[in-house]
């Protein structure tokens, strides 16, 4: 891998075959976002895409949690002027098309990551960080000018940027971006629930996830190993599932996410889920088999090795620049993964065990244990026992508590340092300094915690509710508060 540096931002590049292909990589992502600014990284991605001419060439543009990339395939002059127009269109945003591309992002409607992935990574971190992978937010036309320009200037900039390229530099080529100081990655992401426990959500199927080490070949290859055993079971021998899709999610300095996520045939979400997780335990509890290994390791190097991957491999290399953290290559991390013996892989996959989060559809109920046969624990959003005393508490209406018992369970805390709300029999709470915005709904409001509680302070459930939205609307700053998005209208989450 050769390395350059033009105009500050340094260059990685390998010449393979092929037309020249070029990724102009930011460490800014959806993980970097706020709740009440959720999607401006793709807001800003939009508008300096939607100043370009027609390019009769391969192009485009992607966010995910952690990065965006602007790429291009094609001429070495094609390529040169691509890089140069997104620069320059990156200093200088033409804020004033945010209605327009509002419109198109709202109609792209795109997630970063598949839906069952994104839930998990919500339940981990609530609705901060990575866990914002499977909120809406306020929606793209709620984000403020001020946002979007902030966000450019900190970091779309050629310190928080690297271009890789499939071939040398080209003669003339030209990166006219502002200079900035490299955004500070120091510390962990903060964690809600550090598992085990399982889910219900609104996903396709089941899925799984468990904190460790991304680069810990032992965990590496049991991952790849439960997948295998997955994809055996579930859609060979039992032919209930299609799919299996692994990843590693990085989620911030020091351990990051290993999913699984299975699809399933309709009426047997329930079965998938059960093989998901007795699959995991019967690693746990048998481990691995030198033979498993070693056809994990033969694919890896196969696909590691390949011409064909170099592109994602300069793409690797840019995230750990930017990052801070060391990037391996091919054949340093085959020679790491030669090393793990069978004893070691069961040994990290036990530990990561512990960290374990299963979710499943919404309609499924299951009954997942232990390896020590204790039940596995249910998680919801944060709760707590009962309300604490000195609130003022609200109720719904007589009339609706005439026709529901769920209604005359209801109740709604109101407090100096925060809300509490009693949801049948549990008592979920938001703390005032821990919310992440508040929805404006007419006379109501909906507000958002961190943790990824959400509790309606609106009229349709609450009689004389206006003393509380004054008590809300007095504790949350006004940057927090925003109007119900045209866009995404009555949307939660």
């Amino acid at each position: 891998m050769q390395r350059d540096v033009i105009d500050g931002v340094p260059v990685l590049w390998e010449e393979t075959p092929g037309p020249l292909e070029a990724a102009l990589v930011f460490g800014c992502g959806v993980a970097d976002e706020t709740f009440r600014n959720l999607g401006v990284t793709h807001l800003v991605e939009h508008l300096a895409m939607s100043t370009l001419p027609r390019l009769h060439h391969e192009h485009n543009a992607s966010v995910t949690l952690s990065l965006t990339d602007f790429t291009a395939s094609g001429s070495a002059a094609q390529v040169t002027e691509f890089l140069a127009l997104v620069c320059r269109a990156l200093s200088a945003l033409p804020v004033d098309r945010m209605g327009r591309e509002a419109g198109v992002l709202a109609a792209e409607g795109a997630g970063v990551t598949d839906p069952t992935s994104a839930e998990l990574l919500s339940f981990r971190y609530g609705a901060v960080g990575a866990g914002l992978a499977s909120w809406a937010g306020p929606g793209p036309d709620r984000i403020p000018v001020a946002a979007v320009r902030d966000l450019a200037a900190r970091r779309f900039h050629a310190d928080n940027a690297v271009l890789v390229l499939t071939g040398p530099p080209p003669a003339g080529l030209r990166l006219p971006l502002p200079r900035g100081p490299r955004p500070d990655r120091a510390g962990a992401r903060r964690v809600f629930r550090t598992g085990p426990a399982w889910f219900q959500a609104d996903v396709p199927g089941p899925g799984l996830a468990f904190r460790g080490d991304l680069d810990d070949p032992a965990l590496i290859l049991a991952h790849a190993v439960l997948q295998e055993r997955l994809r055996r079971r579930a859609r060979h021998q039992e032919g209930v599932s299609y799919e299996v899709g692994g990843a590693r999610v990085h989620t911030g300095t020091g351990d990051g996410e290993y999913t699984l996520c299975l699809d399933a045939r309709e009426g047997q979400e329930r079965r998938v889920a059960e093989l998901l997780w007795q699959e995991a335990l019967r690693l746990a509890g048998d481990g691995v088999t030198a033979e498993e290994l070693a056809e994990e390791l033969a694919g890896f190097r196969e696909v590691w090795l390949d011409v064909r991957s170099t592109p994602s491999e300069l793409g690797e290399a840019a995230a750990c620049s930017l990052f801070g953290l060391e990037h391996r290559d091919p054949a340093t991390r085959l020679e790491a993964l030669a090393k793990v013996t069978p004893e070691q892989a069961a040994q990290a996959f036990t530990a990561a065990l512990s960290t374990a989060l299963l979710v499943v559809p919404d309609h499924v109920e299951v009954e997942p244990a232990r390896l020590d046969g204790t039940p596995l624990a249910s998680g919801t959003c944060a709760v707590t026992d009962a309300f604490p005393p000195g609130l003022r508490v609200f109720r719904p209406s007589l009339f609706r508590r005439s026709l529901s018992s769920a209604a005359r369970a209801a109740r709604l805390g109101v407090g100096p340092s925060g809300l509490w709300y009693r949801d049948a029999d549990e008592v979920h709470h938001v703390a005032f300094d821990e919310v992440v915005g508040v929805e404006s709904r007419g006379a109501g409001r909906v507000v958002f915690g961190s943790h990824g509680c959400v509790i309606p302070v609106v009229p349709e459930l609450w009689a004389n509710i206006g003393p509380a939205v004054a008590a809300v609307d007095a504790a949350v700053p006004e940057a927090l508060r925003y109007e119900t998005s045209a866009l995404l209208p009555g949307r939660d989450e």
